[in-house]
């Protein structure tokens, strides 16, 4: 049974090429694993609240999707893998 989720996750400042191929990435993700992206909404660089690996600040990601529980903890092993994210949370919305 599919559930609705959002995902936040900060991205390295990087190259806006490099960022642009980072969200494509997790949002193909979703659904090469049977998911449903409903938004992704790029926040753009913002200051950290505290320095993560040396950095002041960060390109935040926020998505919203509905997808089942394996396709969430395949998201979350990626994510987890990818030099470029700093931090991600994902969270259920039902």
């Amino acid at each position: 049974m599919k559930k609705y989720y959002e995902i936040m996750y900060i991205v390295k400042p990087i190259e806006e090429d490099a960022f642009k191929k980072v969200v494509a990435k997790f949002d193909e993700l979703i659904t090469e694993n049977g998911g449903k992206v409903e938004k992704t909404d790029c926040w753009g660089k913002r200051r950290l609240a505290y320095e993560i690996q040396d950095l002041q600040e960060g390109l935040y990601v926020l998505v919203t999707f509905q997808a089942e529980a394996a396709a969430v903890r395949e998201l979350d092993r990626v994510m987890k893998i990818t030099d470029e994210v700093l931090r991600h949370m994902i969270i259920s919305k039902d």
